[in-house]
């Protein structure tokens, strides 16, 4: 069984669905659950809400996906077709654009025709489209992909202040929902700036930072209903 491995834009698409899914399940999640905890301390209230609330923003966030990357996928082919037509009926137009490439970065004039003149002699469209669009031919985004992953992550992350909120006794479900939803979001920063080689700190910092903003709101708000 041959082995696909994944080009950098596809592990990048799978990441963001993740972190983006992931997110919205633990915000959306714990501001939901703090919302309706600022109103009544019944847990069957409580808990309905936050698992009607945890399962519709894990097939919103992931059927937005689905449709999202479906759209650039096709929007990507569309590129391609358009390039390979191009390719067929003006050849000199695609040679020309490629020594041209080549040449705005630094080649003499004469070798970056020389250049694109080789390039044209073998998978000419794979490398127009790539020089042009930055697109590779047949390795296209994964609405599908990105579907799975962001439906586990909303899933994963939105558990953390349900279950915190059902668990803990009265005196300690918002304190407890709050600690659980900054942990989750701690995780999740770390996880995504790890797995996109970027900084930390600040990933971690944004989470932590719009996570608290929305659970202080929500919370208020729902004391007014109390």
């Amino acid at each position: 069984m041959e082995y696909k491995k994944w080009t950098l834009s596809e592990k990048l698409n799978i990441i963001r669905a993740g972190v983006l899914g992931a997110n919205d399940g633990i915000i959306g999640g714990a501001g939901v659950i703090l919302g309706v905890t600022g109103a009544t301390t019944n847990n069957t209230v409580v808990f309905i809400a936050g698992t009607a609330e945890m399962l519709a923003v894990a097939f919103s966030m992931a059927s937005g996906e689905f449709v999202s990357v479906s759209s650039q996928k096709d929007t990507e082919k569309a590129v391609v077709a358009k390039a390979k037509l191009l390719l067929a009926t003006q050849p000199k137009i695609v040679r020309d654009e490629m020594a041209i490439y080549y040449e705005n970065r630094g080649a003499d004039p004469k070798l970056a025709t020389r250049v694109a003149a080789d390039l044209m002699k073998k998978d000419a469209l794979v490398h127009y489209v790539q020089i042009k669009y930055s697109i590779e031919v047949g390795k296209y985004l994964s609405p599908a992909h990105a579907l799975i992953s962001s439906f586990i992550a909303s899933i994963s992350g939105g558990i953390w202040p349900l279950l915190s909120v059902l668990l803990l006794p009265d005196t300690l479900k918002v304190i407890g929902t709050i600690l659980a939803t900054l942990w989750a979001l701690f995780l999740t920063g770390w996880l995504s700036a790890w797995a996109g080689r970027a900084p930390i700190i600040p990933a971690i910092l944004r989470n932590i930072f719009t996570g608290v903003i929305t659970m202080a709101f929500t919370y208020w708000l729902g004391t007014l209903f109390k």
